[in-house]
């Protein structure tokens, strides 16, 4: 009787893990679905404010924010919440999608939408369904996983093209020849288009024109082909 018991509270337990993820989605199609083209924008929360790279996101969000695009972000500090100090700065629109964790994860005050997630999937889901960019400034295993997420969805056809950047050469500038040298030309397991997937930036401006002026030739001409890998 107890076994029998145990396994019907595991069952009614999983069932309304359903109701929970659902509600996770519905609640953010709904706040979603009408912000507009979108940027969203990765990298480590333990990014100090002098460094650099939070400087450099705070920039590249203010020009994105003030070119109309909607900031989205992980909510929580380091680049994060540069990111939605920019859009902050420019007075435009910043989104917020939080991740309870036991750890690193607090909402930071510049968002003016905060959403509340419980499971990553769900998560991820609204940070690529609802972008037309994508930024991945210096980051852990998190910005990791978003990037190669967008790059496998793009890769599948998935997700229509557009632009993925790694912000900073000097930090992802071993990672991209791993790539280019071992993945592909060495064992083949990506073919030499799927390097266009993604492009290298330093500069603030030139980030956000590779954005601007992709989504400005898909309005114009329909679908074209993602940025190619180069530093610019």
């Amino acid at each position: 009787m107890g076994e029998r018991m145990a396994r019907f509270n595991v069952a009614t337990e999983e069932t309304w893990r359903i109701f929970r993820i659902m509600a996770e989605f519905v609640e953010g199609f709904e706040e979603l679905a009408m912000v507009g083209p979108a940027v969203s924008i990765f990298g480590s929360a333990r990014t100090t404010t002098e460094d650099k790279y939070y400087n450099l996101a705070v920039e590249t969000s203010r020009i994105l924010s003030k070119a109309g695009y909607t900031i989205i972000t992980g909510g929580g500090g380091g680049i994060m919440e540069a990111a939605n100090k920019g859009a902050a700065i420019a007075g435009g629109k910043s989104i917020g999608l939080n991740i309870d964790l036991p750890h690193e994860q607090k909402p930071n005050q510049y968002q003016n939408l905060s959403l509340h997630f419980k499971y990553f999937f769900c998560r991820k889901v609204m940070f690529l369904k609802y972008a037309n960019g994508f930024i991945a400034f210096p980051g852990g295993f998190g910005t990791l996983d978003e990037f190669f997420e967008a790059l496998v969805l793009i890769q599948t056809l998935k997700q229509g093209h557009f632009p993925v950047i790694l912000f900073g050469s000097d930090f992802w500038g071993g990672m991209v020849d791993w790539i280019q040298n071992v993945m592909l030309k060495k064992h083949q397991y990506i073919s030499d288009e799927d390097m266009a997937f993604f492009c290298v930036c330093d500069d603030p401006q030139k980030a956000a024109d590779v954005i601007i002026d992709f989504n400005k030739s898909d309005k114009q001409a329909g679908i074209v082909e993602p940025p190619g890998l180069k530093k610019t």
